[in-house]
Formats: C-alpha cells, structure tokens, sequence
C-alpha cells in the first residue's frame, strides 16, 4: 500500500502555496485519494477474521492487521504528506474536516492492532507448542504459563481486555486442546497398542483435558485477587463443554481397557490353569475379542457430542457382554480354586473374591437401572435374570465357605494353643560333650497366624467370628513380640552353637548343660496359653548372653595363642649368608656354620614365644574353672587340644623349612662354593662330596633337633615336665623330638633334600671328569719318559713337538671357563686350572734342560772331532 504522492512543486511558504489555487486543487484531489485508499483498507480489517480454528490464527491476523495499518500510518508521518496537509488546512478547504476523521481512525485502529499484536506475541511460544508440542505431556506443561500469560495480557492490555476478544481466543485454544487430545486417542491405532501404553495414553489425555478447565478457574481466581476491575466471568458452557464431554469418553476408554487388562492378565489366565474346560476359556477369550473388536472401527466420532446417544448404548452393551457373561464363567471356573487377591487368607479371600465378583457384575445392573428403557428391554431382562442366579450362587459360596471355618478354627484353635514354645530336633540324654548339641525349632504353628489374618478379614467383611479367635487377634502383637524374640533367642543360641569348634564345647560343657537346663521348660512344660512365657525369654536370652561373652574371651585368647603359633610355624631355620660381591660366596663350612649361627637366634625367639603359651591358658582357666593352676581338671581336653595344635605346628615348621631348603637347592641360584683341586695325583673337591654330604645331613638333623627344645606338658596340664633321671647319671627331658622326628613327612622330605644334594654333587663330580684328559701331566714318570727320550737321542723335530704340546696345554687352561654354577652350588675351577698349567709348565722345563743337556754334549763331542782334525792337518 503506497500513498500517492502530488505532482506540483510543494517549495514554498505554506501560506503561499495555500494561496495559489492551481496547487490547492491538484493536493485537493491527491487527498481524495489518500482517504478513499486509508477508508477501504479500514474497512477490510475490521471485516478481516482469523483464518482456521488455530488460536496461532489470532496473532497472525492482528499481526496482519498492525503491518498493514502501520505503513500506512507511516506514511502519513511522512513530512512531504504532512506539508500537504497543512496546506490544505491553511486554505480551509472544507475536505480536510473528513480526511481528519479518516486519519483519527486509522491511528486508533493502527494503536489499536499495535497493541494487540505485541501482547499475543507473548502467546506466541506456548500455542506453538499446543499445535506442535509431541505429545500430551507438552500440552500439560504448557497450560498453566499459557494462562498465566493470557491473565497478564488481561491486565496489561489497553485493547485486548474485552471479553469479545478474549472469549474467542479461549475458545480457540480449547478447541486446539481437544483436537490434540483427539489426535492422541485414536482409536483405530489405540485397540492395536500395549493395553498398559493405551491406558497411559488415556489418562494422560484426559489429565490434560481437566487441567485446563482448572488452571482456567485457577486463572480467574487470580484475576479477581490482582486488584483488576475487569473479571473473568465468561460463559463456561461455551468454553468447556466439549472438553468435559472429552473426558467423560475418556473415562469410558479407561474403564474398558481397564476391565480388558483384568480379563486378560488376571482373569483367563487363572481360567487356564484351573480350567477342565479349555475349550470354554478360549470362548471366553473370543468373547472379549468380538466384544472390543468394533470399537477400532466405529461408524461415528465417539468425542462428538452429537454421537453421544450412539456410544451410550456401545458402552453399555461392552458392560452386558463382558461383565455379566464372564464374571459368571470365572466364578464357576474358580470355586473350588479361587484367586486371591495379595496378603488375603484362603477363606476370606475366597469370600472377598466372590464379593469383588458380584459388585462387578451390581455395577453393571445399576448401571442398567439408570437407563430405564434398556433394563426393560428383552435383552435387559435376560442380563438381570442371569444376574440373580449368578449372586444366589456367589451368596451360597460365601456361606458355606465361612461356616466351614468357623467349625474348625472353634475345634482347632484350642489345640494349637497347646502346643509347647520350642520343639526339640535332636536331643540326647547323655551329657553334651560335641559340637553337636541339642537344636531347637519354635513351635509356633501358622494355622494360628492364618487363623489371626483370616479373623481380622472376616471382621472387615462383617462376618462373627469364633470369641476364642477373637481374643487370640486382639493378643497378635503380643504372640508377634514373643515369637520374633524367641526366633532372635534361638538365632543367637544356634550361632554360638556353630561359633564354638569341638575343643571349646568339651570346654564349656558345664555352661552348655546349665543352658540347656535353662531352655528345658520351653520344650517341656511351656504352652501358648502359659503365662510366663516373656520371663522364659528374657532368662534364655541373659544366659546365651553370659555364654556368649565367654565365648568371645577364649575366642580372643585362642586367636593370641593362633596368632603366636602361626609366629612359630612360619620361622625361618635356614637363613643363608649374602655374598659380600657378586662373585665371593661362603664356602661349605662357613655357609652351614652360618645356618647354624642364625638358627640358633632363631630358636631362642621360639623357646619365649612357645612358653608364653601356658599362661595364655591359665587365663581361659581362670575364665572357666576360677583357678589359675594351669592344672585344672576342665581344661584337661583344652591343655590336650593345644599340645596337639602346638605338635601339629613344629611338624609343619619342620617340613616347611625342609621344603625351603630343597627348593633352595633345587633352584639355580648359588649360594656357596667348593673348590677343584689336584690332590695327590688326584683331581677332586675341596672340601669333597662326602663332607659336604655330612655337612647337609647334619644341618638337616640340626633342624629337627630343634624341636628338642620344646618341652612337653605333663598330663592333664599346661605345666612343662621336669627332667627324669632314668639311670643314676641318665637325665631325660621329655620334648616333642621323639614325636616330631618320627613323622613320615619329616622323613620323607629328610631323604628327598640329601638325594638332591647328592645329585648336585654327582654333576659336579661329573664336570671335573672333563678334567682327567691331563692325568699324563701327573701321573706319568717324568724321570722314566726323559731318560727313555735322552736314550733315544731323537731329532730337534721330536722335542719341538712335545713342547708345542705342552705348551698348548697350558695355553688350552687358561681359555677353560674357571666357574661352574650347579644349581645351588658354585664350583670354582681355578686352583684345578692352576695345577694343571703348573704341571704342564713343569714339563715344558724339563723336556728343555734334556735338549740344552743333549745338545751341549753333541756340541762338547763335536768341538772334539774338530780338534782332532785340526791336530791331525
């Protein structure tokens, strides 16, 4: 829209220009215009409505409406128009006085669609999402800051706070509500999803749909409290009366997916497992299929009112059909097995279940009743007879089941009630001497407890019940408190039980025997109708309580005593010397001496731990028997357990630093060194296998003796026996040795360290074999080979071969590896590679004294000859 702009030159005085006629008239015409062009595009804005039932149509149209109007507005303030303006009014051309009126209402109606379009613009985000939003959820979340918004623009607006507009605009926006909701709830896809995911798609649809009626009232009230003079008081019926129409389909569609979900996942699966007719359970299920199947394809909208009639008479035949038929079947199919509902007894649940069943099935005839013509009808009166029969039989059901349990729970109780607290497992007459001891069970039955329940239920359906009865579940918190005692008594007795090894119930015998006295009556004489059954409980629990503080004290003095034997089973007897370098080892001597030194440290370490011992069970003494004597006859059995253990350990002490020692021999690590030497014409060890074979058995021996030092016990105590002179100068001292060194394994593992040892030794005895390749050095007669040699008189050649020989020897020596590690033995070659290079030195002199002696005297016999012939020239 463009203003069409006059032709004259407009330069000039106002005043002058308004004189001169010629332009007067030109603007004159130029002004029609403009009011003719600003008149129609009034009128097409006021007669302008938003398109489509979208309240997003309201912004767009005042939106609209304040573009246009503004550029037209805008151009009125432009100065060339304004010039034209005054001129006009400056000839007092009488044409002005209706272009006024024109541009006051354009600058009202432009103000007007100003307003407006800037205050729904607020509204804007939240309609979008009502038009947008992905699902039911959104809608929700927005509602209540749509309204909140809508009430700002309420009050704050100069122009949109009429209720001609705002009506409209509400009307829009339930309108784009219910047809989200109605989107939603498809019907044609609902009946094809998840029964659970239909249901929430309902409920939610139909939360929404109630919470934009409150949030609306909420809104007003609001209104009202802000101090406003303009009220929401706006016509409800109009605004939310196809929404509630909604919801009360809504509903519908709940109670039939509702009563769907029963049938199957409650109803015909209890059908099928009880059912002698399966055939007639898969009938019952088609029944329910045909039932809902017409509703995915219905022949009207079951949210337009004008169909209300129509889905009246579809629910109530779903009710007739599926309610009154099946509730029928199933309580046929389940008398003698009827569901339960959770935490219900069998006999009141039976009778709940039934009552649950004929209120479904009254529902539905009352239903009936309130649609008079349908009750009256043939088909009503066939559904109301089916139901008579139907609550006759369920009335006759409950009867039978109650009178049953009421004639045995008043013949029952009684006896039950006459039961003994505790029931003994194994019982014995004999003294408990075992671990083993007597085990108890509490003797409360649970036909009492289902007798308590089923009371309380029977009540709760108005039923009488047994006065006995009656008076043992008015006592159920009192039967609760004694029974979860008497399980946490008997708990803590089985425990302390389990907790005690055979040692420590020998020990306790007396305490056991006085506890099971104690617990006697519980089995014997005590009854559910007894009166001191809490004074039973509370002596019980403070003896298992005093025995179990006991337990807990030898526990503790029993781990000192594990903790000082598990010191003495993991000493270490056979501590080797480091090499000083890494070349340097002990010899054999110095290595075993060393063993011996440190092992002696060792054992001293042992004799303080070991006689430590004694007290420690002085102490149980003390606890038990109230003497510290260390020679109590009630711990004779103790005093024996613990020498045993004490035996049980030094064996594994042994055997496991015999072990230590053979992995260690076994291993490729050296830890000492012997020498190869020629000894008397012979190569051989120094010190030689057989020293250090004794040297082994010998450190061996040492090992086990040092059980020597461990001083038995004398019988039936903890106290050490003194030495017994068994000949006048014969002292003996009574040790574990004689017991230890017998033992197989200890034996055993004695003979597999020396037999490895000796293989050690034989390999290397093995490797100085290598060396008797130059036994001729030695063992040959120098004297004897010489003077055969000078006999001979051989050539230059044959002495320059044998001292190349020996000389090659001697040189061969030297190029020999000089150490050999054998496993855990270092052999050292070089005093053998010494001699042998000495005697071949030895050898290389002696054959060159024979050839300088041989060769003076054939150079001495020469000079001779030469002489004589020089006398005889």
């Amino acid at each position: 829209l463009k203003l069409e702009m006059p032709t004259v030159n407009l330069d000039g005085e106002v005043t002058v220009l308004a004189t001169v006629p010629g332009v007067v008239q030109s603007l004159k015409r130029c002004a029609v215009t403009w009011q003719k062009l600003i008149s129609r595009v009034l009128e097409e804005q006021i007669k302008n409505v938003p398109q489509g039932n979208s309240p997003l149509a309201e912004i767009y149209l005042w939106r609209e409406k304040n573009a246009i109007l503004s550029t037209l507005t805008e151009q009125i303030q432009l100065p060339e128009v304004q010039k034209v303006l005054e001129i006009l009014r400056e000839a007092e051309s009488e044409f002005t006085g209706e272009l006024q009126i024109v541009l006051r209402d354009l600058k009202k109606h432009q103000m007007q669609a100003q307003d407006s379009a800037k205050f729904l613009s607020t509204l804007e985000r939240h309609l979008k999402n009502l038009s947008t939003g992905t699902g039911v959820d959104v809608i929700s979340s927005t509602i209540p800051s749509l309204l909140d918004a809508l009430r700002l623009v309420w009050i704050m607006s100069q122009h949109y706070n009429k209720e001609e507009l705002m009506v409209p605009l509400l009307e829009r926006i339930s309108w784009e509500i219910s047809a989200r909701v109605r989107k939603v709830v498809d019907l044609q896809t609902l009946f094809k999803q998840d029964i659970t995911a239909a249901k929430k798609k309902i409920k939610e649809a139909k939360n929404t749909l109630e919470q934009w009626k409150k949030c609306y009232f909420t809104t007003c009230i609001q209104v009202e409290e802000s101090g406003s003079k303009r009220y929401w008081k706006f016509d409800v019926k109009r605004l939310f009366e196809k929404t509630d129409y909604m919801v009360l389909i809504c509903q519908d569609l709940y109670d039939i997916f509702q009563i769907t979900e029963e049938l199957h996942n409650v109803f015909i699966p209890e059908l099928i497992t009880v059912s002698e007719n399966p055939k007639g359970v898969d009938e019952l299920q088609r029944e329910v299929n045909i039932v809902i199947s017409p509703m995915e394809d219905l022949s009207f909208d079951p949210f337009s009112m004008e169909s209300a009639r129509d889905w009246a008479f579809v629910m109530e035949e779903f009710r007739e059909d599926v309610m009154v038929k099946i509730v029928k079947q199933i309580f046929v199919q389940n008398l003698k097995d009827p569901p339960l509902y959770k935490n219900h007894p069998p006999v009141a649940g039976a009778i709940s279940w039934s009552r649950s069943l004929s209120h479904r099935i009254k529902h539905t005839i009352t239903r009936f009743q309130e649609e008079e013509e349908l009750l009256a009808s043939e088909r009503g009166m066939e559904v109301k007879q089916i139901y008579l029969q139907v609550a006759e039989k369920m009335k006759e059901y409950e009867d039978k089941k109650y009178h049953e349990w009421r004639e045995r729970t008043e013949h029952m109780l009684p006896l039950l009630l006459k039961d003994t607290l505790l029931t003994v497992i194994s019982a014995t007459e004999e003294p408990v001497t075992t671990k083993k001891s007597v085990c108890y069970t509490m003797n409360f039955s649970p036909e009492i407890q289902e007798i308590i329940i089923e009371t309380k239920y029977m009540e709760q359906l108005g039923l009488p019940v047994p006065e006995m009865a009656r008076y043992v579940t008015l006592q159920e918190d009192k039967y609760l408190r004694y029974t979860s005692k008497l399980k946490v008594m008997l708990d803590r007795y089985h425990k302390l039980m389990e907790m005690m090894s055979e040692a420590e119930t020998k020990l306790l015998d007396h305490y056991i025997q006085e506890l099971s006295r104690i617990l006697k009556p519980g089995h014997k004489r005590l009854t559910w109708k007894s009166v001191g059954i809490g004074e039973f409980i509370v002596q019980c629990t403070q003896t298992i309580g005093k025995l179990e503080l006991l337990v807990h004290q030898i526990h503790n003095i029993s781990e000192d005593l594990s903790s000082k034997l598990r010191s003495i089973e993991s000493t270490n007897l056979f501590k080797f010397p480091r090499s000083k370098n890494g070349d340097k080892h002990p010899g054999a001597k110095e290595f075993f001496d060393y063993i011996k030194c440190e092992r002696a440290k060792e054992v001293e370490q042992l004799v303080r731990k070991y006689s430590a011992i004694p007290q420690l069970l002085i102490e149980v003494e003390r606890r038990v028997a109230y003497t510290n004597s260390g020679k109590s006859p009630k711990l004779a059995s103790y005093y024996a357990y613990w020498e045993n253990r004490i035996y049980q350990v030094l064996t594994q002490l042994i055997v496991k630093n015999l072990q230590a020692f053979d992995a260690t021999v076994l291993s490729n690590v050296p830890l000492l060194q012997v020498e190869a030497v020629l000894s008397a014409s012979e190569i051989t060890l120094q010190p030689n296998a057989s020293e250090i074979e004794k040297m082994t058995v010998q450190s061996i021996q040492d090992c086990v003796e040092v059980t020597k030092h461990f001083i038995r016990w004398m019988h039936g105590t903890c106290i050490e026996c003194p030495p017994q002179q068994v000949r006048p100068n014969e002292v003996v001292t009574f040790s574990f040795y004689s017991d230890v060194s017998q033992s197989p394994l200890i034996i055993e593992q004695a003979v597999l360290v020396t037999q490895n040892v000796q293989k050690v030794l034989a390999s290397l005895s093995k490797c100085l074999n290598q060396w008797k390749r130059y036994d001729l050095l030695w063992k040959s007669d120098r004297g004897t080979v010489l003077d055969r040699l000078a006999a001979e008189k051989p050539a230059c050649v044959i002495f320059d071969e044998n001292l190349q020989f020996y000389m090659k020897v001697a040189q061969e020596v030297t190029q020999q590896p000089l150490i050999k590690d054998e496993q855990f033995i270092r052999l050292q070659l070089a005093p053998l590679a010494f001699a042998v290079q000495e005697n071949a030195k030895s050898w290389v002199m002696s054959l060159g004294k024979l050839l300088n002696k041989l060769a003076r005297e054939e150079f001495f016999s020469l000079q001779d000859e030469i002489q004589v012939g020089v006398f005889n020239l």
